[in-house]
């Protein structure tokens, strides 16, 4: 099924949509990593099209994704996310959002910006692994070592599985299948950097 998208987009619309406009896409917009990132924590032991279909509903119960007011979240505003209509009622999640997003403004008060800090690990560069198109991997070194520098800044639920998908999704790795018309769209004018591992 040459040239239809990646195999795991093409059953569903809404997979479809987000594959052909966002997944893999070099994102140095620190709303936007912020917003990836919620969306992976969101997503622990859960699918990621249940994360499309409710992502309006995160925005309303979450600040809009904004780390600023989600860093300032007090008991009441948790409580109040979580009775969102059809809002996912996880409270350690909730909870690690907002330590996540004080976190982050952190890392953006050190560095300048979240971004700069992101893509320091490549060199800001996007990362193209050629096994991946045999054996694409849950996670690898790089995940382990963005994990591990997160979770050492405060950071809740960035496992290095959550943290290869969001480098996927914000196109640090791109991992678009080689006959993926967006394996070379979502590079151009990007710096890259092709590994064997």
């Amino acid at each position: 099924m040459a040239n239809e998208g990646c195999a795991w987009s093409r059953d569903n619309e809404l997979l479809r949509r987000y594959h052909d406009a966002e997944w893999g896409v070099p994102v140095r917009d620190d709303a936007l990593l912020f917003e990836h990132l919620a969306l992976e924590v969101m997503q622990c032991g859960l699918n990621w099209l249940l994360m499309l279909k409710k992502r309006e509903i995160f925005r309303r119960a979450l600040a809009g994704f904004d780390p600023n007011r989600l860093a300032a979240f007090t008991d009441t505003d948790v409580e109040n996310a979580l009775a969102e209509p059809g809002m996912i009622r996880s409270r350690r999640k909730v909870e690690a959002l907002v330590a996540d997003a004080r976190a982050f403004l952190n890392i953006q008060k050190e560095f300048g910006s979240f971004h700069a800090w992101l893509w320091n690990f490549t060199d800001g560069r996007t990362l193209v692994y050629e096994s991946h198109a045999r054996n694409m991997p849950a996670s690898n070194a790089l995940s382990d070592r963005v994990s591990a520098e997160l979770k050492k800044r405060g950071f809740r639920y960035v496992g290095s599985v959550t943290v290869y998908s969001m480098l996927q999704a914000c196109g640090v790795i791109n991992d678009h299948e080689p006959d993926c018309p967006r394996f070379v769209e979502v590079m151009r004018g990007a710096d890259v950097t092709r590994l064997a591992e």
